[in-house]
């Protein structure tokens, strides 16, 4: 019951103050990106600070992002680290189902930030556009965020990454930055949030150039390396699954 009422008061002020923060946006777009940034950091803030004092979400990050360009991939189990990703990446390009780009207003805001849409049905036209609207990474030297599952998911589980990963990997010649995380402890899609704390851990980057099959094993392993069904990494070697 407490952790209900707690995810209700959550959800009622975090929405709350999204809306003016939202609406304001094209306001600081005419000042350019970095306003943007700045204005995106300030919902970002406002959600961290929620979480940690009404929900009692704490984050420990493990390992350093390294300094420099990368092509980050994310584990995805909440909405939690879409926000908290965007800040402590600084302002990356942010691959999101198209959906989300094509909703009225909010999708202006996002393309205004950098945000790349991608269709989930992973047909070559999408692919195509996904690439051609990544190739603005290369143009301003920025680091781009994808979650390769495509779409959130439950403890415990780790699909296959979705072939659009692969097609970036290869037209961006980004090496890759592997983020591994738990939210979906305190934080699931489903259910009611709980205390605790969230785990988020920054990997080795692994260089560019791979063939497809080595680089979505290494990455598929990388990114749920938290996961029970993941066995830890021997020293000088890539994750493995337990079989």
């Amino acid at each position: 019951m407490i952790a209900w009422v707690r995810t209700i008061l959550f959800r009622v002020l975090f929405y709350g103050a999204s809306v003016p923060i939202v609406l304001s946006a094209p306001l600081s777009a005419r000042f350019g990106r970095p306003a943007m940034h700045v204005h995106a950091h300030v919902w970002i803030r406002v959600h961290r600070f929620l979480a940690r004092w009404i929900l009692g979400v704490r984050v420990r990050v493990e390992g350093q992002r390294p300094p420099g360009t990368y092509l980050f991939a994310v584990k995805h189990q909440a909405m939690f680290e879409t926000l908290e990703m965007a800040q402590r990446i600084d302002g990356p390009l942010i691959v999101m189902k198209r959906e989300l780009i094509d909703m009225p207003f909010w999708g202006k805001t996002a393309k205004a930030y950098g945000a790349i849409g991608v269709d989930r049905d992973a047909s070559s036209k999408a692919l195509r556009q996904m690439l051609k609207e990544a190739a603005v990474a290369r143009a301003e030297n920025r680091s781009v965020l994808i979650f390769p599952e495509g779409t959130r998911v439950a403890v415990g589980e780790a699909p296959p990454l979705r072939s659009g990963f692969a097609g970036l990997y290869k037209a961006l010649n980004m090496p890759v930055v592997p983020v591994a995380l738990d939210s979906g402890r305190c934080t699931p899609r489903k259910g009611a949030s709980r205390s605790g704390v969230i785990t988020i851990r920054f990997l080795d980057p692994i260089p560019a150039g791979l063939p497809r099959e080595e680089i979505e094993a290494r990455v598929h392993a990388a990114i749920n390396a938290l996961e029970p069904a993941v066995a830890p990494p021997e020293p000088g070697r890539p994750h493995q699954l337990r079989r």
